[in-house]
């Protein structure tokens, strides 16, 4: 089965923090900018600590980690999924994991750093970032049990398969009469 939700939710993210690292390169106005694009209003005249090179730089390096991570499993569960079932899950649950420890980082930063509203926006891309993480474990489960499901059934037919040979090896035996082999000859 493909994972469609997991590897779409992969790209989605990818995407959305490759663009975040993309915006908060800018010298000028990046992390103010940054933040506007997650919803946070910033002037940059009140706030002119979040333009130096020295918060601009580590934070575009993390969001495009974290960005690089969801690309990796996005790659990863295009190109193994046929061969493993589990593919991408440890680079997928790694990912979400950077990527919450990223917003808490940046609700930390915008916290000591006096930014109305950051609480909000970090809360609702946190619970996007939770909601994806448990689309993507059910359908992992569904795939899993959907997988199980029909290696039960073919464990099942094979052990009835044997029960009637048994049965019918069996009944042969009893009666006295010579068994059957395939193809109908005595």
């Amino acid at each position: 089965m493909r994972h469609v939700l997991k590897s779409f939710l992969a790209l989605h993210w990818a995407i959305v923090f490759a663009l975040l690292a993309y915006i908060c390169m800018d010298g000028d106005r990046g992390i103010a900018s940054a933040l506007g694009v997650l919803g946070v209003s910033v002037q940059g005249s009140r706030f002119p600590g979040l333009e130096h090179a020295v918060i601009v730089a580590p934070l575009s390096v993390a969001l495009l980690i974290v960005a690089l991570l969801f690309c990796w499993a996005f790659v990863e569960t295009l190109l193994n999924i046929a061969t493993r079932p589990d593919a991408g899950d440890a680079v997928v649950r790694i990912a979400f994991i950077s990527a919450s420890f990223l917003l808490s980082i940046i609700l930390l930063g915008g916290a000591a750093q006096g930014i109305n509203g950051l609480f909000m926006v970090v809360a609702i891309q946190m619970t996007a970032l939770l909601a994806s993480y448990v689309a993507v474990l059910a359908e992992r489960r569904s795939a899993l049990a959907a997988t199980t499901l029909y290696e039960s059934e073919a464990r099942l037919a094979s052990h009835r398969m044997a029960m009637g040979a048994a049965h019918s090896s069996l009944l042969s035996r009893i009666s006295s009469r010579p068994e059957t082999r395939p193809g109908g000859r005595y």
